[in-house]
């Protein structure tokens, strides 16, 4: 069941004048891999097709995803009038899909599949939670403030499986270890990247991951502090079989963060690729 509905958003409380611009791409890029749940759940049922009581929760978790994709679209066309949602989506799905046919997870097995949605919900309601709190535009902060919190509980939805299988299969730690790795890496692949590009870019200029992921990222990283990099890392820890808090994962949300700012300055340079694109 749905936390909330798009028909509770204060949609009129829209306040033009403190719309950050900058915030705009990251916004209509965002809705786009967002609305893109469905396909994930069908790919989750294919690979937990024997599971019926996790391929509902599945389901419900699919049609929050969809939410919240559409509360960031509607957004982003109030804060762009000549911004088209369905059209830019339909770009996206027109040149990124996943595996739907899949009858077993690429990750190997069921836990490690479990453990790679954990990360997914980790980034996310990090992701969210640092928007919300630096935009000033009072709808967005209340959407990026209720997707947050469906992240967060959605993290547990899948970790709380990871926890029944992992009883199963009895992954090890380092392959856990290896899986939520793997994972953070691949939010560098082309489902972000991809679309940025068709969230901002006409179908004439042609797709560079490179340059769309710098955008993206340059941008995005900019949201966060600290304290977000830092529960994060709890959240990391915790589905990897780590203690979430003490010296270990303090010491890594440490590293984390100042990996994060140098990411960003190396990032800001192809970023400005983007404006000469455009």
């Amino acid at each position: 069941m749905k936390h909330w509905r798009l028909e509770d958003v204060a949609w009129s409380a829209f306040d033009r004048t403190l719309v950050d611009p900058a915030v705009i791409p990251l916004v209509k890029a965002a809705a786009m891999v967002e609305r893109n749940g469905s396909d994930y759940a069908v790919y989750l049922n294919g690979v937990f097709r024997d599971d019926p009581d996790f391929c509902a929760a599945a389901d419900a978790w699919a049609l929050e995803e969809v939410q919240h994709g559409d509360a960031l679209g509607t957004w982003a066309m109030l804060a762009d009038p000549d911004w088209d949602y369905d059209a830019a989506f339909a770009r996206y799905r027109a040149g990124y899909r996943i595996n739907l046919d899949a009858d077993a997870s690429i990750r190997g097995s069921r836990t490690g599949e479990l453990i790679a949605r954990c990360m997914v919900e980790t980034g996310t309601s990090s992701y969210y939670s640092a928007l919300g709190e630096a935009t000033q535009e009072p709808v967005l902060r209340l959407i990026c403030r209720q997707i947050a919190a469906d992240e967060f509980r959605h993290f547990k939805l899948f970790y709380d499986h990871m926890r029944r299988y992992l009883g199963r299969e009895n992954l090890s730690f380092l392959r856990r270890l290896r899986v939520a790795a793997g994972r953070v890496t691949e939010s560098e692949d082309d489902e972000l990247a991809f679309a940025f590009h068709c969230g901002n870019e006409s179908a004439e200029i042609g797709y560079d991951h490179r340059r769309c992921l710098a955008a993206y990222m340059s941008g995005a990283i900019g949201f966060y502090r600290f304290h977000h990099v830092e529960r994060g890392m709890g959240m990391i820890f915790k589905a990897v079989g780590l203690p979430p808090r003490g010296r270990l994962s303090e010491l890594s949300a440490r590293l984390a963060w100042q990996m994060l700012q140098r990411r960003r300055r190396r990032l800001v340079g192809p970023a400005a690729l983007l404006a000469e694109a455009a």
